[in-house]
């Protein structure tokens, strides 16, 4: 008779562990969509999730490590969110549209209340110096370079002219996210994310390759 073998005592604290890390995350995630990254403390949390302070200190050393670690967890929201199902579509326009689609209101998809945790991030720290500031100006430099490297395949697969400013192409593109983010949620028009959506087009549209001249006949 084969017996299962029960997980060692180090093992199951280590599961424990990484359980308990993850619900603190996806309580620091949703409190940062609510209320911004300063929002973030020990105390805060500790009432969240029902965990003691100790316990959250074993997990984070210190606020900055909370901080830090809720920014990236959120990144990777987005990224589960918006890139992953993305890569789905075929390279070039197709992908690169499905990456806007999903962009756009990614929040609701990942269950997040209160809006991006990294576009709040960008506004709290973009002058406020720091290991918080640092961190979420590398995540956005590492969106850019993914919203690149889309762009670039749809000139590769002539969906876009071969001369298309592959970065001025991500900035604007840029620009109609966040204008979707300010007019959606901020002012509330009700029409924002049509309006991105055809602001995208149009984006598209002035990169577009120049059609043969007509021959005469």
């Amino acid at each position: 008779m084969i017996r299962e073998r029960t997980p060692s005592t180090a093992v199951q604290k280590a599961r424990k562990g990484e359980e308990t890390r993850a619900q603190i995350l996806e309580a620091a995630v949703q409190q940062a969509s609510e209320a911004g990254f300063e929002s973030l403390t020990i105390g805060t949390l500790a009432q969240r999730t029902g965990l003691s302070k100790s316990g959250l200190f074993a997990h984070f050393g210190s606020r900055s490590d909370l901080q830090v670690a809720a920014l990236d967890e959120a990144a990777r929201r987005f990224t589960e969110t918006v890139f992953l199902p993305a890569l789905k579509a075929p390279r070039g326009l197709a992908r690169l549209t499905a990456i806007v689609e999903r962009f756009l209101g990614w929040t609701e998809r990942a269950g997040l209340k209160g809006g991006c945790p990294i576009q709040a991030a960008s506004a709290e720290y973009d002058d406020i110096p720091g290991a918080m500031r640092d961190a979420v100006a590398d995540r956005q430099r590492t969106l850019a370079r993914e919203l690149a490297r889309a762009v670039q395949m749809t000139v590769e697969t002539g969906e876009l002219a071969a001369d298309t400013d592959v970065r001025q192409f991500v900035f604007e593109l840029y620009g109609i996210v966040l204008a979707y983010y300010h007019t959606g949620r901020l002012v509330g028009d009700d029409m924002a994310r049509a309006r991105a959506l055809a602001a995208f087009g149009r984006l598209v549209a002035s990169y577009a390759p120049a059609r043969p001249a007509a021959r005469r006949r």
